[in-house]
């Protein structure tokens, strides 16, 4: 693998330079109102990220996955029952993790491909009349099949059933690339990570709680040490952590975030769809469809292409590493071996993104598809000519 290319896999992300030398600092004294500094702004910054007036913000070093466990194990209590779609990978992980906390899952079963099912969430819901179901979770962006679910309609469906149940969101390979609405949506508890759209390493778990979540965090008996957010906050309220901080990369998401805000949160969404089309349309002129059902589902950070029937979709992710040095990103579970997925998400551009396009095509032409070369590169170049920078400045 060379390090002169640019990643194109849905996370870790490409990281700007500026990033990597802001996580790159000297030791600081972390009970010190130095990192007082670095703790607050980065609490303020990512519930901005958020669109959130109230949200009360928490990092902890660890992934998304820490997330997902912070989320459970300060909200709910063992024999709990939780209600979640199982449509691609990182739902089932969510739900396997429930189940390892000794909570009750109740799954609605979804196929690979589609979103979130919010109307068989309402009948579920208005259902549950006695109100066994303590949390709804819902992936917002499903990074192993390129799926965008829809978080308000979700949010409809709670409202509509008359439910009290928390809602808690994955949105891990979405916020900061994908526009997420806290409050507007009604989100209960939000989850991401450093390592994608806030374009820095692994190693920090973001999560957003609502004040009903953190009510619920007084009666919750779910064992939790690591991640308890009381402890996190009365660490806060000191300047510090309850223990050591990850302060190079705390570092790091403050400037992370100054990037994003300066950029404007519409322009770092629009710059997003903006290069995702382009690889939709690159998809659409090698004659390939992606595993995401329907244009309204349509991922902007990631996208997860259908190869041909008895073809093994991994032969392409391997021979871009092996033969030109590129990374994309294999199919998981239901779908290993149907598809290869190309990221675009985090610090890309459009240029960057036409490279692996061409990377791609090269692969497939090498593996004996029916790809013509410069066919996708073509149509995501006449859709950045026509809506990137270049077609501002001469309509200008």
């Amino acid at each position: 693998m060379s390090f002169q290319n640019p990643v194109f896999i849905p996370g870790p992300t490409n990281m700007p330079e500026a990033l990597r030398k802001a996580c790159d600092m000297a030791t600081i004294d972390h009970r010190s109102p130095v990192f007082g500094k670095i703790l607050h702004p980065c609490l303020e910054g990512v519930r901005q990220v958020l669109k959130s007036d109230s949200a009360r913000m928490f990092i902890f070093p660890s992934t998304g996955t820490g997330g997902w466990e912070t989320a459970l194990s300060n909200t709910l209590s063992r024999g709990d029952t939780v209600l979640a779609a199982r449509n691609g990978m990182f739902s089932h992980r969510w739900i396997d993790m429930c189940q390892r906390h000794g909570l009750t899952v109740q799954v609605v079963e979804t196929p690979w491909g589609q979103g979130i099912p919010a109307d068989q969430y309402e009948d579920i819901l208005r259902a549950d009349t006695t109100h066994q179901i303590k949390v709804v979770l819902a992936t917002h962006n499903e990074t192993a099949t390129g799926v965008k679910s829809d978080i308000a309609a979700v949010r409809r469906a709670l409202d509509a059933a008359g439910h009290p149940a928390l809602l808690f969101v994955d949105g891990v390979s979405s916020i900061g690339s994908m526009d997420f609405r806290f409050d507007e949506w009604g989100v209960d508890v939000a989850v991401t990570g450093s390592q994608k759209g806030f374009m820095l390493p692994a190693g920090l778990a973001i999560v957003g709680f609502s004040e009903k979540a953190i009510a619920a965090a007084k009666d919750a008996n779910l064992s939790r040490t690591f991640f308890d957010i009381n402890d996190m906050q009365a660490g806060y309220n000191a300047n510090a952590f309850p223990y050591t901080p990850p302060v190079g990369l705390m570092n790091g998401l403050k400037l992370s975030l100054e990037m994003l805000l300066e950029e404007g949160l519409e322009n770092v969404f629009a710059r997003h769809t903006r290069i995702a089309e382009g690889v939709r349309a690159a998809v659409d002129a090698w004659g390939l469809d992606l595993c995401a059902a329907t244009p309204d589902l349509y991922s902007d950070s990631v996208s997860a292409i259908r190869t041909p029937d008895g073809f093994n979709a991994t032969d392409i992710v391997t021979h871009a590493a092996d033969t030109y040095g590129v990374a994309f990103g294999v199919g998981l579970g239901e779908v290993a071996g149907k598809v290869f997925r190309i990221g675009h998400l985090g610090s890309l551009t459009d240029v960057m993104m036409l490279s692996g396009l061409a990377t791609a095509e090269m692969c497939m032409v090498d593996l004996g598809l029916n790809i013509r070369l410069g066919s996708g590169v073509a149509a995501a170049q006449e859709h950045y000519r026509a809506n990137g920078i270049a077609a501002q400045r001469y309509a200008a």
